[in-house]
């Protein structure tokens, strides 16, 4: 059967079951001439009169009610089908896959998500530690977390978490033996720890920002790692100066364990978005998560 006798079919059940044109073409939602015409083309193609019409009712023809009763079971059965498949928006089931940071999932999304599988144990969710910035198209993920600042364009954006500032830091121990930088550019005087793109390669850059002036620094140093933790760590056993999260040294400064540098130079900037592509039907599994994951704040 070709397509467009489909809704031509579905159009003619409208008007044999209501009984009139013009309360068929609102159930539907065309217009009474439009409808009027579909029906015309239906009975041309058959070769068949389906509907006797009067000035005051549309009633089926006999060849209207032979095929009123072998096609009416078959469209009641898929409009069942497709009313039950929405009960499992009350119970959402499937995988969600998501690319993200550690840092974001450790800080924004792992405390959300928990709750989630908690609530929903149908719902299957794949978190992939990645500090590269895969590419969720070709890699088939759901959605991806990056600051907000570096989401493309033709994806839809969701922010997740507040927002973020940078910490320059290194142990009391290093700024000891070399004085601390005044200016983001001083850093090229010193060991810095450089964080690795895991999946495009190269080295993240260092940016700043002052009063709407941004500097971006390529620095050097004898270490690089692909994990902030690690670069922390590094950091407290004085191997150099990192660029971290803010919140992830807060407790090292407290207690002095780190001093920072710079920090008239670090502004805030958005923080982590969920992003999808705007194209994509998403399931009702994802459309949990996404609920969860939104920031409230």
């Amino acid at each position: 059967m070709v397509r467009e006798n489909v809704s031509d079919l579905m159009a003619f059940i409208a008007v044999a079951q209501e009984g009139s044109f013009t309360r068929a073409a609102v159930r539907l939602g065309v217009s009474q001439p439009a409808l009027s015409k579909t029906i015309r083309t239906l009975e041309e193609r058959l070769g068949l009169r389906l509907l006797s019409r009067t000035t005051r009712s549309v009633a089926p023809t006999e060849a209207g009610e032979r095929l009123l009763r072998s096609i009416e079971p078959h469209f009641a059965g898929i409009e069942g089908s497709l009313s039950a498949l929405t009960e499992l928006r009350d119970k959402p089931s499937g995988i969600v896959r998501i690319t993200a940071t550690q840092h974001a999932a450790d800080t924004v999304m792992w405390p959300r998500l928990a709750k989630v599988m908690l609530n929903y144990p149908d719902i299957t969710v794949e978190l992939v530690s990645d500090e590269g910035l895969a590419n969720i198209v070709s890699e088939r993920f759901d959605a991806g977390v990056r600051v907000g600042e570096y989401v493309e364009k033709d994806m839809i954006a969701v922010r997740i978490g507040p927002p973020m500032r940078q910490a320059i830091v290194a142990s009391p121990g290093y700024f000891k033996e070399r004085p601390a930088p005044k200016h983001p550019e001083e850093l090229t005087g010193h060991r810095c720890i450089n964080l690795r793109r895991v999946t495009r390669g190269g080295y993240f850059p260092w940016e700043f920002e002052k009063r709407g002036r941004e500097i971006n620094v390529r620095v050097e140093g004898q270490l690089a790692v692909t994990s902030l933790e690690l670069a922390r760590r590094a950091a407290l056993d004085g191997l150099g100066v990192a660029y971290l999260p803010d919140d992830m040294v807060q407790d090292d400064l407290t207690k002095k364990r780190l001093v920072r540098v710079l920090e008239d130079w670090c502004e805030p900037f958005p923080g982590y978005h969920l992003y999808y592509p705007s194209s994509r039907q998403h399931a009702p599994a994802f459309a949990v998560v996404l609920e969860a994951l939104r920031f409230r704040g």
